[in-house]
């Protein structure tokens, strides 16, 4: 109950509060040196992928490092206002790396697109340092924004596989998202989103058990609805025992209870609670 309480606690402040991060104090940072650069984003491959081996295999087997290197080029093409040829580079490198960038994105040093087919990332987007990113993410907008429309990423943020991140929105530093998640509003630093829609699950404000790792991100939907399911059966027994002592059984016969053939409907909701995710 205790775990409930601190999560259902965090929802309602986050709620109730939004995140102390202004687009005024993230802006575009002027280009950094292209050296430094590369090292940094060869240095994040080797160290969130152990089986980089060499820098060979980093620069012709990475499609992300082949992606964000073609893109700080045509970035700085799209910065000289240059038309047509930075978007047509940037089809070239989506058709040969699978992977969609827009010229116009701002990303920092030391950006890892780990596997990285279909990954999209919009115009506006801003992405810090020491960004991770994994297959199928989208930094997208809604259709319904004009001009910065695109989500804003702080430094360490990591992505799981297939979130998708809409919008003009911010996420703090440190920030972890869940697979599959889609996250639509902002996100404060050191935090762990996952859910469709987003849910924070860990706030860096809050003390966090050791034994809950990002390897373990829990189904908040059925840890709900496994509490509800707990209140109904302690409600079912005290509906059995009322109606035992209003309606006590005669002699000889039976005792009875309106709440019968229970069994097989609880047994498919332990399986939903218990087995969902296998």
């Amino acid at each position: 109950m205790n775990n409930s309480h601190s999560l259902t606690e965090t929802h309602q402040h986050l709620q109730t509060s939004q995140p102390s991060i202004s687009l005024d104090n993230i802006q575009p940072r002027p280009p950094a040196n292209p050296i430094e650069v590369a090292i940094a984003d060869w240095q994040i491959i080797k160290q969130h992928d152990p089986s980089a081996r060499n820098w060979l295999e980093i620069l012709f087997c990475y499609p992300g490092f082949q992606a964000i290197s073609c893109h700080r080029f045509v970035h700085w093409l799209y910065r000289l206002k240059l038309p047509f040829i930075p978007r047509f580079i940037a089809s070239l490198n989506r058709f040969f790396t699978g992977i969609e960038i827009h010229p116009g994105a701002t990303i920092g040093k030391g950006l890892f697109i780990d596997h990285g087919t279909g990954v999209v990332i919009g115009e506006t987007a801003i992405l810090g340092d020491g960004v991770v990113i994994y297959q199928g993410v989208t930094l997208g907008g809604t259709g319904k924004e004009t001009g910065k429309r695109h989500p804003t990423l702080g430094n360490n943020v990591l992505v799981g596989a297939g979130a998708k991140i809409l919008g003009n929105i911010n996420i703090g530093d440190n920030v972890r998202i869940g697979a599959g998640s889609v996250v639509l509003r902002n996100v404060p630093s050191d935090c762990t989103v996952v859910g469709i829609p987003g849910r924070i699950i860990r706030n860096g404000s809050r003390s966090i058990d050791s034994a809950q790792n990002w390897e373990y991100l829990p189904d908040i939907e059925a840890e709900v609805i496994s509490k509800l399911f707990d209140r109904i059966k302690s409600l079912e027994q005290q509906v059995q025992s009322l109606n035992t002592q209003l309606h006590p059984a005669i002699e000889g016969q039976i005792a009875t209870s309106p709440i019968q053939d229970v069994n097989v409907t609880d047994k498919a909701i332990e399986d939903f609670l218990y087995g969902a995710g296998i």
